[in-house]
């Protein structure tokens, strides 16, 4: 699975990486200890006005899909597993409608150890400041206690597709994000592809992640601690 995250690019850096137009939401402030319910960056195109380029959006982590009666659903829902998103119907609709990317610097899992043990390890791509595109999904759940016109009446929110970890990942946990390499980000996220069939391929199409496993302190197990400490290796 994928449950927490680091992610310290600026706002104004994300937007030269992803060639992105146009940024709404909050700017959020690096963090290295990003959890569920926390707001994201996300990269996405623009289905209304594609021409118009790439946005940056501030959504939610947690996907709260539109007929969800309680928007606390989200909670349940921070990952999507590849193997049925295009089969539940939380995320069936999003699959093939709301993709997006949910850039990071790495993420961290907890390996099992002896006596039921839990070592916290980062995940990285290597290079200091290299991102890596997590596979995302979004959605848009209207508020029924505020108005139409209402600024704050659609609450936008978005999941991490996770697929069966690596044989170089599979020891440290079963599950891990599904990455989209640079050269398929422009095909995940064109708005024009809605077929189940060619969503189903091109996710098959996604290569294996090649990343760097760090031991790191336990500290990261709270999510009031935040930090650059949190990603260094233990001694």
């Amino acid at each position: 699975m994928c449950g927490r995250f680091a992610m310290k690019q600026s706002r104004a850096d994300l937007m030269v990486t992803f060639e992105i137009t146009e940024a709404h939401g909050q700017e959020l402030p690096p963090s290295w200890n990003v959890a569920p319910t926390d707001p994201v960056n996300m990269v996405r195109e623009r289905r209304e006005r594609p021409e118009a380029g790439r946005m940056l959006e501030t959504p939610r982590w947690g996907l709260v899909p539109p007929w969800a009666k309680d928007p606390k659903a989200g909670a349940r829902a921070i990952n999507a597993r590849i193997e049925t998103v295009t089969e539940k119907p939380m995320f069936r609709k999003a699959a093939l409608r709301h993709r997006g990317l949910i850039p990071a610097n790495g993420y961290y899992e907890w390996q099992k150890g002896p006596g039921g043990s839990k070592t916290p390890i980062y995940l990285h791509p290597g290079a200091e400041d290299e991102l890596l595109a997590f596979a995302a999904l979004y959605e848009f759940w209207p508020d029924p206690s505020k108005a139409e016109d209402d600024p704050e009446k659609w609450l936008m929110t978005a999941t991490i597709i996770t697929q069966n970890a690596t044989d170089s990942l599979g020891h440290i946990h079963d599950r891990c994000p599904v990455i989209v390499p640079r050269t398929l980000q422009e095909d995940w996220l064109d708005p024009d592809l809605t077929a189940r069939a060619d969503v189903e391929h091109l996710l098959s199409a996604m290569p294996e992640p090649h990343l760097i496993p760090r031991e790191v302190s336990n500290r990261v197990n709270s999510v009031r601690n935040n930090g650059p400490e949190l990603i260094e290796a233990v001694a």
